[in-house]
């Protein structure tokens, strides 16, 4: 199989070309006709039906029902890991060629309906439509990237020669893999995960999230079309405790990659650490679990870049991405120059139902959230000083104006806690080297920023910003696969360097063969 190099997919033009958005309104139409349907769960290719439902709501118009699903069940979960076991022994010795070609073939088909799969992802998670089409660019990137990693782990591995003896390695898939992906990136993460695991050659079992469980759906169905055997990939909704923790602690389960909170990252991770019954191996735990990112604006910055930078990595999409910054750490020096330009800034967004373009910040994406991050808001006046927003939006949707406090202690608790809403703490550092030293305070280690036009100070935050993702005088959200490999350290997880030439590694095994030549 021959292909070109990996290139990112382009991305769509919402405020220059005319017909991008006329196939984004027209798109928006079509699905909005098929909201409230119905769904089946699915496994081994059979939908199924159970009494108990499971509902997604519209967070910008909460009483909007996107989808209804069957709710899985302890019992079916045992089912579908049993019957990707059986899939397990033809789809581990199919050619990776024929495993690439299905995750090809699923990029042509997301590619040819980008728009479709960006309309659902604003109607039921309230992403604007740059970030929805962001999030199909990058599902897609994940196709064409892991189908060309795979045909590059299957050509023969370099070894050191060994005399009289014929040397080789190969890579082989692990087994049943229980994927759990999150809300916030309900395309890209959910099809970037299954597909590593399905090219790589195990089987899954999909658990989507219930305030997402449609796109995922979307998602399965282009794989059916793509000519993914039954049975490769299970379709199977249900709550976490019971359905996701059932298939976490199935002895036959061999991985499983996750995308979520640390408290839920943990929680799996002790249950994948419990030996049961019938279960001979250790299970491979991939997890990315969230993150407290920081930007340090230094005195020798552009202002004007750092403000932008800030503004767009807290409140793109809400703040609710791992990745946002929820921290700006400004030196005192320009400190209160940044925030007088952070609160024009911030002022001029918009905030509303994403349906129309010219909104840049949608709801949250359901009551809990809104209450937790209203209770955040609330510890943050008393922890800080208000500058901007601090209350809910009206609507009938999950809305909350963005949110800036400033002269916030290192260790308070909005400093420390991911929030993951649209709520930024603004900390003073006496200098750059202290910057950094409050940059690397809390628990996690996922993402961050510097912005500064001094060469060594950039050279110092590379050698000392503990972090997985540092990103240098631009913003600390957007990752593109093949060029930002994803993942971070401490509380954020495992690391796993999601979009890298690393990622397939953890969806194998590497079996050594030799055989002595006389």
């Amino acid at each position: 199989m021959q292909l070109h190099e990996f290139r990112n997919e382009p991305l769509c033009d919402f405020n220059g070309n005319p017909e991008h958005i006329r196939r984004m309104r027209l798109a928006l139409e079509e699905v909005g006709k098929e909201l409230g349907r119905e769904y089946d769960l699915v496994i081994g290719g059979e939908p199924a039906k159970t009494e108990q439902k499971l509902r997604s709501f519209n967070p910008s118009h909460k009483d909007q029902v996107i989808g209804v699903f069957s709710k899985g069940t302890p019992e079916l979960a045992d089912q579908a890991i049993r019957v990707a076991e059986e899939a397990f022994k033809t789809w581990a010795t199919t050619p990776a060629e024929t495993r690439a070609a299905v995750l090809l073939d699923t990029a042509k088909i997301i590619r040819e309906r980008k728009y479709h799969f960006a309309a659902w992802m604003i109607y039921e998670v309230g992403k604007s439509w740059a970030e929805a089409d962001a999030d199909v660019a990058e599902a897609i990137d994940f196709c064409e990237f892991y189908a060309r990693e795979m045909l590059r782990l299957d050509k023969p591995q370099p070894l050191t020669p060994v005399a009289g003896e014929r040397n080789y390695l190969r890579y082989i898939p692990l087994g049943v893999g229980v994927v759990i992906p999150p809300w916030n990136f309900p395309l890209a993460i959910t099809v970037g995960m299954t597909t590593a695991s399905i090219v790589a050659g195990n089987t899954v079992v999909l658990k989507p999230s219930s305030d997402a469980p449609t796109i995922a759906y979307k998602f399965f169905e282009a794989l059916e079309q793509a000519s993914m055997p039954p049975g490769v990939v299970n379709f199977l909704p249900g709550s976490g405790a019971e359905v996701g923790d059932a298939l976490v602690m199935h002895p036959r389960t061999r991985f499983i990659a996750f995308t979520g909170s640390k408290q839920v990252g943990l929680h799996i991770n002790e249950l994948a650490a419990s030996h049961v019954p019938g279960q001979i191996w250790v299970k491979r735990v991939v997890a990315e679990m969230g993150g407290k990112d920081s930007i340090v604006v230094d005195s020798e910055s552009d202002l004007d870049a750092a403000v932008e930078g800030v503004a767009v990595s807290a409140f793109g999409f809400q703040g609710q991405k791992c990745s946002a910054c929820s921290r700006a750490i400004v030196v005192e020096k320009v400190y209160d120059a940044f925030l007088e330009k952070l609160k024009q800034r911030v002022e001029h967004i918009r905030v509303g139902p994403t349906v129309s373009n010219d909104v840049y910040m949608g709801p949250v994406i359901n009551a809990t959230a809104r209450k937790s991050i209203l209770e955040y808001v609330e510890r943050g006046k008393k922890e800080g000083r208000l500058v901007s927003g601090g209350g809910e939006v009206s609507g009938n949707g999950y809305f909350i104006e963005p949110t800036v406090i400033a002269d916030v202690s290192p260790t308070a608790k909005i400093a420390q806690e991911e929030i993951f809403g649209p709520v930024l703490a603004v900390i003073k550092a006496k200098n750059f080297d202290e910057a950094l030293e409050i940059a690397n305070n809390t628990e996690y280690g996922l993402t961050g920023a510097v912005y500064t036009k001094n060469r060594h100070k950039l050279e110092k935050a590379a050698e000392q910003f503990h972090v997985g993702n540092l990103y240098l005088n631009r913003k600390c959200t957007g990752a593109l696969v093949g060029g930002h490999p994803f993942g971070g350290f401490n509380m954020s997880g495992t690391d796993s360097k999601a979009g890298g030439r690393d990622y397939l590694l953890l969806f194998t095994q590497a079996k050594t063969i030799a055989e002595r030549v006389t």
